[in-house]
């Protein structure tokens, strides 16, 4: 069965590995910029039918807001884009395991589908933590599907705090 997104990798080593959808990349390309302006590298992109309407990367100490995750940034972008608080029939593409906050968010803007990379032991509430949506007062709980882009997503993640520690 085809993807229902285009891959950016056509390389032959692709014959080894699942091709990374276009979102996964275009969210990981986010979370580079992110880190380029000194940022946590985490990106994330919403998609409703196929297009592209938002992209952001995480932008707390350059917008000096705590609630400026990614997923908030790209989820308030989209519901301008839209014109509607509900994303209905939105995918959400993010490069790590979304935070409590961020989860609630996704719930509240009725996402249909997420995608994410890494997965988050210490700050993620979807497969660790809270695990917002498998809690009963959970309004809209989303398809999701872990691990797409994990290894490009987890390596960004280790560089940029290997260079804060070292």
């Amino acid at each position: 069965m085809p993807l229902p997104y285009p891959t950016n990798d056509s390389s032959p080593d692709c014959m080894n590995k699942w091709p990374l959808p276009d979102p996964m990349a275009l969210a990981l390309e986010q979370a580079r910029l992110g880190q380029q302006a000194g940022e946590v590298p985490i990106g994330a992109v919403l998609v409703k039918g196929g297009a592209v309407i938002a992209a952001a990367h995480n932008m707390p100490r350059t917008l000096h807001d705590p609630t400026a995750h990614a997923e908030l940034l790209a989820i308030r972008a989209a519901a301008q884009v839209l014109g509607n608080e509900r994303l209905d029939g939105c995918e959400l593409w993010v490069t790590l395991e979304p935070c409590a906050m961020c989860a609630g968010a996704i719930a509240h803007a009725r996402i249909a589908r997420l995608y994410y990379g890494a997965s988050d032991a210490k700050g993620g509430a979807v497969e660790h933590g809270a695990r917002v949506f498998e809690q009963a007062q959970c309004l809209h709980r989303p398809e999701i599907y872990p691990g797409i882009g994990e290894n490009e997503a987890a390596g960004l993640l280790r560089q940029f705090f290997a260079g804060r520690r070292g």
